[in-house]
């Protein structure tokens, strides 16, 4: 992006020891850098615990013959299994906080298009809802699973 001055705008800078504060404009070029980073870390280390379970799970798979103990070993990765499902979803959710951040709209909720608060966001970086909004709907979810 240009600045007005023609010159290309300065990557922020941002330090280890950095948080973001409400006394600052609300994602400000530092605050997005922020989070994209947190995200970007947050998604490395899930994807590289996923590889170690790959690897184990592929050198792994033993004959054993006693039963439960093939039981046991089959419940272990049916639980590993379910666990990177789970995690190849927040990955995803990653990427879609990435894409947001890109865009612009990072921060602000789906719903009602309010800032995110900034203790929200550091807890769950990939929220899309505020909190009162995330409470309405899980208030109309739990009326609707209970018809």
């Amino acid at each position: 992006m240009k600045a007005e001055t023609g010159f290309a705008e300065a990557e922020p800078t941002v330090t280890d020891d950095y948080r973001p504060s409400e006394d600052e404009p609300f994602m400000n070029p530092r605050q997005r850098e922020y989070f994209r980073r947190k995200l970007l870390a947050w998604k490395a280390a899930i994807l590289a615990e996923s590889r170690g379970t790959i690897e184990h799970m592929q050198e792994g798979t033993r004959n054993l013959p006693d039963l439960a103990d093939r039981a046991s070993e089959e419940t272990d990765r049916a639980i590993e299994l379910r666990t990177r499902d789970r995690q190849r979803k927040v990955v995803a959710k990653i990427d879609a906080a990435l894409r947001r951040i890109e865009e612009g709209t990072y921060g602000y909720c789906e719903d009602t298009g309010e800032p995110i608060s900034l203790k929200r966001l550091e807890a769950r970086p990939i929220a899309t809802l505020s909190l009162e909004a995330q409470e309405r709907h899980e208030r109309k979810e739990r009326v609707h699973r209970d018809d």
